[in-house]
C-alpha cells in the first residue's frame, strides 16, 4: 500500500530565527516516524529544505515541485525521489495539489498564505475533503486566527467553515489530527 503524503508548505528564507529551523528538524523527522512521505517546493533552502533532509535521511520518500525560474537559481534538491519541474507557480500548486493527501501551513511568507488559501478554499468548494493544517508553532498564526474572528464576527463566513481547517500547536498535535481526522463535506448556503 503506498504511503500518504503530506504536502508542506512553509518559509524558503535562511535567515530565520533558529528556533524554526528546530521546529522544521522535528517536522521532518516526524513525518517519516509516522510513516508518511512529503510534498514540497523542491529546494534546499529554508525551513522547506530541512525538513525535506530530516524526512529522508528517516526514511520518507521526497516529491519536490519546483517552478523552471527557482530551478534556474540552482535551488533544486538533488536527493529527492522525484522532482516534478514546472513552467510557472499556478501549474506548481495544482501538482503539489494533485500529489498530496494532507496539507500542512508551517510558518512562512506570502507564497506559504497564497498556498494554503487556495487549498482551504477548494475545501470550502468541495473540491477535496482532504485535511488542512495551520501549524501554529509559536503562535505564528494567532495574528491571522484574529482576523478570522473578525471575518466571522462580521458575516463574511459562517462559524461552520472553522470545520475546514485545524489550528495545530505542536508537531505531535498535527499528527494525532492526521491519524483521527475523518472527512467532512462542507454544505454551502449562501
Amino acid at each position: 500500500m503506498e504511503k500518504k503524503r503530506i504536502c508542506i508548505y512553509c518559509s524558503s528564507s535562511n535567515d530565520l530565527p533558529e528556533k524554526y529551523y528546530i521546529m522544521a528538524k522535528e517536522l521532518g523527522i516526524k513525518l517519516a516516524k509516522h510513516n508518511y512521505d512529503m510534498v514540497y517546493g523542491g529546494t534546499t533552502v529554508g525551513m522547506m529544505g530541512v525538513i525535506a533532509n530530516n524526512a529522508l535521511e528517516n526514511g520518507s520518500d521526497v516529491i519536490g515541485v519546483i517552478p523552471e525560474r527557482i530551478a534556474s537559481f540552482g535551488l533544486k534538491h538533488p536527493a529527492l525521489a522525484k522532482v516534478v519541474v514546472t513552467k510557472d507557480m499556478r501549474e506548481r500548486k495544482a501538482t503539489m495539489e494533485k500529489y498530496a493527501d494532507v496539507f500542512v501551513a508551517a510558518p512562512g511568507g506570502f507564497g506559504t498564505f497564497e498556498e494554503i488559501f487556495e487549498i482551504l478554499v477548494a475545501k470550502q468548494l468541495n473540491y477535496h475533503k482532504k485535511p488542512v493544517i495551520f501549524f501554529n508553532f509559536d503562535n505564528y498564526y494567532s495574528n491571522m486566527l484574529k482576523m478570522f474572528d473578525t471575518v466571522y464576527e462580521n458575516k463574511f463566513a459562517k462559524e461552520t467553515m472553522k470545520t475546514l481547517y485545524y489550528i495545530a500547536n505542536s508537531v505531535d498535535d498535527i499528527f494525532e489530527y492526521i491519524d483521527n481526522y475523518k472527512p467532512v463535506e462542507y454544505v454551502m448556503k449562501y
